[in-house]
């Protein structure tokens, strides 16, 4: 009843504005109109049928168990394992709220696609196992009957680091690490990285790390698609809009300490519909704060951060938007098909791009070069400036090369530690986190959604123990560094 009065009152003065000639009298044409305008109104008084004015098809639902805002490729991992997870079949509402449904400008469609286990912390690394596992068998997870197989094209060339003599003790005990999780990765001397790949001039290099196994790069636009099509088919419904606002109510308590807090608990959400002033408010027992690197924001409308500083109140979700380049250029004489996915000593990256001499890289700015995240425009200086100068030094091949595109995407960039945000936020109890991961969100997302699906169903990680990401540690002040990121 209540969508119901919005349209009407909505509808009132444009019907009013239509009734009228420029003389301000009646026209006979009109008569017709106004008993067929009478009968409608009619319908939507108490006792009469409902007969909408409007069509209502591409509002949210009024209710929804669960509004997961972002529908990128951790949002919809989220929506996959809570509804794969559920007990019984069907037992929860799942709505997805998202801004662009063409992912125009999502992080998941403009990212190189990379997977890998070289990273420094066991999280991040066992993650990425449990992903990568996912992909090679992505059928038996995501497979829709009657729809064709998905093929997420995943080419495991491997991960190539390169270390100079000052990095060349953290990459050692990196790689300890790497193989204590289970990742299958070797260690190899310029000698032996000569002689592997001979395009590679090793000037300045001390040492370097390879992924023998279960790394490389990926359609990232298949894996969307396919999370998409299988969470549809699950009954998860979807709603083109923008998340404005949260009804929260608030009750006092006192920590064991005797210090005083306000916990506080969202009811209700308001979704702005796309290219429209309308609203409509979806009545929710639990939401999940997927919206990347629009998730600081997002927080802030839940009131988080909003307190006094120095207070958990008053800590705010350390995740803003940071703008990255990539570029795509033709190298006649370049590397051919056994090169990995390079990570240079100077921080610029490439691999190769299909078969045809093709390959796609770029370099993460200093925090003096962070450009405006207000738009998405590329800066080409950047390549010729950043980036072409030490991929060129690195493989002499790509002294002559010649750009042919360029794009820019964002990072959900956590600028506390560079590390995801996973689970309950502790003051706001039923607002979850699922982002800041700072460029490896893509690669980890199979694995953070079922994390965030075991906390909300059952109340603790059980397949990966993520406790060390909560977002408690920003007011604790306990940093989780992860040393390989790119």
């Amino acid at each position: 009843m209540f969508r119901g009065a919005v349209w009407l009152l909505a509808g009132r003065g444009s019907l009013g504005r239509g009734l009228s000639t420029r003389s301000g009298g009646w026209t006979p044409d009109w008569t017709e109109k106004v008993s067929e305008i009478k009968k409608k109104i009619q319908s939507a008084l108490p006792g009469g049928a409902w007969h909408p004015l409007y069509d209502t098809s591409h509002l949210p639902p009024e209710h929804s168990d669960v509004v997961i805002v972002g529908g990128g490729v951790l949002g919809l991992s989220v929506a996959y394992w809570l509804k794969r997870l559920e007990r019984p079949q069907g037992a929860i509402k799942v709505l997805v709220v998202d801004r662009d449904h063409t992912y125009s400008q999502a992080s998941t469609g403009l990212s190189v696609g990379g997977i890998r286990q070289q990273f420094s912390l066991p999280e991040n690394i066992q993650l990425s196992l449990f992903s990568v596992d996912f992909l090679r068998n992505i059928n038996e997870y995501l497979a829709v009957v009657n729809d064709p197989p998905l093929d997420v094209q995943f080419n495991p060339s491997g991960y190539l680091f390169l270390a100079s003599e000052k990095g060349a003790a953290i990459m050692e005990n990196n790689v300890k690490v790497q193989r204590q999780e289970g990742a299958k990765v070797c260690l190899m001397t310029p000698e032996q990285l000569r002689n592997k790949f001979p395009w590679i001039n090793t000037d300045g290099v001390a040492l370097a790390s390879y992924g023998l196994e279960g790394e490389g790069w990926f359609d990232p636009w298949c894996l969307l698609q396919g999370l998409r099509r299988k969470v549809q088919s699950f009954g998860v419904h979807f709603s083109q809009g923008e998340v404005t606002r949260f009804i929260t109510s608030s009750s006092d308590m006192q920590t064991t300490s005797g210090k005083g807090v306000t916990m506080k608990r969202i009811h209700e959400v308001h979704v702005k519909m796309d290219h429209s002033l309308e609203y409509q408010p979806v009545e929710c027992a639990l939401v999940i704060n997927a919206a990347g690197a629009w998730s600081g924001q997002v927080a802030e409308l839940a009131g988080i951060g909003k307190g006094p500083p120095g207070t958990l109140e008053g800590t705010k979700l350390p995740v803003e938007p940071r703008k990255r380049y990539v570029y795509l250029w033709h190298c006649p004489e370049g590397p051919g098909l056994e090169t990995p996915f390079v990570a240079d000593t100077s921080g610029a990256y490439f691999r190769r791009e299909g078969l045809g001499h093709n390959y796609l890289g770029g370099c993460s700015p200093t925090e003096e070069e962070e450009p405006d995240p207000g738009n998405l425009e590329v800066d080409h200086d950047f390549f010729q400036n950043k980036v072409w100068p030490p991929l060129a030094h690195r493989v002499p091949a790509f002294q002559c090369l010649k750009v042919r595109s360029a794009w820019a995407g964002y990072y959900d960039y956590n600028t506390f530690d560079q590390n995801g945000v996973v689970g309950p936020h502790p003051l706001v109890s039923n607002m979850y986190f699922a982002t800041g991961f700072s460029g490896h969100g893509l690669q980890q997302a199979p694995a953070v959604g079922r994390a965030v699906a075991e906390m909300v169903l059952e109340g603790q990680f059980r397949t990966i123990d993520l406790s060390s990401f909560l977002f408690s540690r920003f007011y604790l002040g306990e940093k989780v560094e992860e040393r390989n990121i790119i």
